[in-house]
């Protein structure tokens, strides 16, 4: 037996958070009867409907893409450009990005239809880290490092401590390779973060999502997670390995 909110979840119909208040609010039948209490389990003989429509329990996907660039990090796009979504057409499941990565910013992102396990990789308060390299213009000076580590001042507000390392410098035509490690997920916060300092991305890709990487994939590849892989993402977002 499962709590009835976490069943909603893991269908990818809402966030547990979500379904908690579909269900407060009246929305959510078992066996044709309206729900309002949280407490309540239900087994997979249950009949379980949202607004109306049955749910499909459907078996979680956990997937690790190597985003190429020129793709959104969306379901469906209105503008029929190309989406993470196309690169798993043989998955039935309903799946969706866990956050996004930029239209021209390539690298690891993951796909689920597990809106809980979703919601906390994707909770501010949880402080996944995540790995960008960036080429970009100039050659910063050690202040404008330490800018980037103790935090920098953006429209939105100023951003975390970063980890930052210099990976590379080509003097002759004035670029740069660094490594940023952010636990945030604001939008284009890299480039903004770059942008601030004086030194525009002229490249950008995502190397690490936690622990996971890309090795042995090539742009477009895709691998499922493994289930100690799901396991040790939820410890690590809920616990801290910081």
């Amino acid at each position: 037996m499962e709590r009835l909110q976490k069943v909603i979840a893991h269908a990818g119909v809402a966030s547990r958070r979500k379904a908690e208040q579909l269900i407060l609010e009246g929305k959510v039948k078992v066996n044709g009867k309206v729900v309002k209490e949280l407490g309540i389990k239900v087994t997979d003989q249950d009949r379980v409907e949202v607004e109306g429509v049955p749910l499909e329990r459907e078996e979680p996907v956990y997937l690790l893409l190597y985003k190429p660039t020129g793709v959104i990090s969306a379901a469906k796009d209105d503008k029929s450009r190309k989406v993470v979504t196309d690169f798993f057409p043989y998955i039935k499941q309903r799946i969706y990005p866990i956050g996004r990565l930029d239209y021209d910013t390539s690298g690891l992102i993951l796909l689920t239809n597990d809106g809980e396990f979703a919601n906390i990789l994707m909770h501010p308060r949880y402080e996944v880290e995540k790995t960008y390299v960036a080429k970009i213009k100039g050659i910063p000076l050690r202040e404008k490092v330490r800018q980037l580590e103790k935090g920098v001042h953006l429209e939105d507000g100023k951003t975390a401590p970063a980890k930052v390392k210099v990976l590379s410098v080509d003097k002759q035509k004035q670029t740069c390779i660094i490594e940023l490690k952010i636990h945030e997920g604001r939008n284009r916060q890299v480039r903004r973060m770059l942008e601030a300092i004086g030194h525009p991305v002229q490249k950008l890709k995502r190397e690490q999502y936690a622990f996971l990487d890309l090795k042995g994939l090539a742009t477009g590849d895709s691998r499922e997670l493994s289930p100690h892989e799901v396991k040790q993402l939820r410890a690590l977002a809920l616990h801290g390995n910081r």
